[in-house]
């Protein structure tokens, strides 16, 4: 199971839903690491590693700096230093099957993601191909931090918001086919309970803390499960800029340190 044991093996490991966000943007790189994406991810990578219980690289930032080397090479980095560690490739990919195959293939054979998130939009059959894939699993998006979110997501059918109807979906049906989890932003608590109600105990990748300014009580007392895991809570960009000086992994690691320290408080033991 490419997701579901790995992570709870992970949540009882670090005692930790942290997942650091790795989303490397040159220009605001400290000088220390001379521009080099690998070296800087890889610092903040061995500063929190024993903080957190998933990595989250953001394709989009190394690609556009055409820095897939490096995200190949941090990867590996992960996979082999902290294994224990979910290795999850947000790359939101939503396309028909037989590109959905060589989206597949890109996470989980290229760069050895365990988990990767894909948009449902276009429906099953764009989706099972990650869940086909021997060591494939997804985080399908639901119910997105961003303020547009609500355009689609929130739309009435059958008389409740299409992200229920999302989520349902998926924890019912494609969970059946292979490990899945759901996408539900922190900056929507209220609609996190309502996620929470519908899919039981299935894994919630809840990005919007931190920068975003999700709310860390909220989030918890509306997602987490009875054992006080039940989440991924991703912070990246108030870990990874926590200082633009020499320091940086240093600040990376406190800023991590109290954001898993502000979860671990709020959650049921």
């Amino acid at each position: 199971m490419a997701l579901h044991q790995p992570l709870r093996d992970a949540w009882t490991r670090s005692g930790s839903m942290l997942c650091a966000g790795l989303d490397p943007d040159p220009a605001r790189f400290p000088a220390v690491v001379h521009g080099s994406v690998f070296d800087f991810c890889r610092a903040i990578v061995d500063a929190t590693a024993d903080l957190v219980c998933a990595f989250k690289p953001q394709i989009a930032y190394f690609s556009a700096v055409a820095a897939e080397a490096d995200l190949e090479r941090l990867c590996a980095y992960i996979r082999s230093e902290y294994p224990h560690v979910l290795l999850v490739l947000d790359a939101k990919r939503g396309d028909i099957g037989s590109t959905a195959e060589q989206y597949a293939k890109e996470a989980f054979d290229r760069y050895g993601a365990q988990v990767v998130t894909v948009n449902p939009y276009m429906g099953t059959d764009t989706v099972e191909p990650y869940l086909h894939h021997p060591d494939g699993a997804v985080f399908v998006l639901c119910r997105t931090s961003n303020p547009g979110s609500g355009d689609f997501q929130n739309l009435r059918v059958d008389g409740e918001p299409l992200y229920l109807h999302v989520a349902r979906r998926v924890a019912t049906e494609w969970n059946e086919i292979g490990d899945c989890g759901l996408v539900v932003g922190a900056t929507y608590p209220d609609e996190l309970r309502e996620v929470r109600e519908v899919v039981g105990d299935l894994p919630l990748l809840v990005p919007g803390v931190g920068a975003q300014g999700g709310d860390i009580e909220a989030i918890v007392d509306a997602g987490a499960t009875r054992d006080g895991f039940g989440m991924v809570v991703n912070s990246s960009r108030a870990i990874l800029y926590a200082s633009a000086g020499d320091d940086f992994a240093d600040a990376a690691r406190a800023e991590a340190a109290r954001t898993r320290d502000a979860l671990r408080a709020r959650a049921p033991r």
